[in-house]
């Protein structure tokens, strides 16, 4: 049990700021890559900001989904 190991060696704080790195540099490249497939671009944002904005919330809410999926819940 990884938990235990870490609650009794003293490396909680450790562990804990690694899990939040990876979990960062998921999001990160998730809604990057996301965007990119669904044209979700610089140059929408600039004539239609109000359906970038849409998008973009969109994608980080489906980004931030799998990011707990995978590494928060897991």
């Amino acid at each position: 049990m990884v938990a235990g190991f870490v609650l009794t060696s003293g490396t909680l704080n450790g562990y804990l700021a690694d899990i939040n790195k990876q979990a960062e540099d998921m999001l990160s490249r998730l809604v990057e890559q996301m965007a990119e497939r669904e044209s979700v671009t610089e140059e929408l944002k600039a004539n239609s900001q109000m359906e970038w904005v849409a998008r973009m919330n969109n994608i980080r809410s489906r980004a931030t989904e799998i990011v707990n999926h995978d590494i928060i819940y897991n």
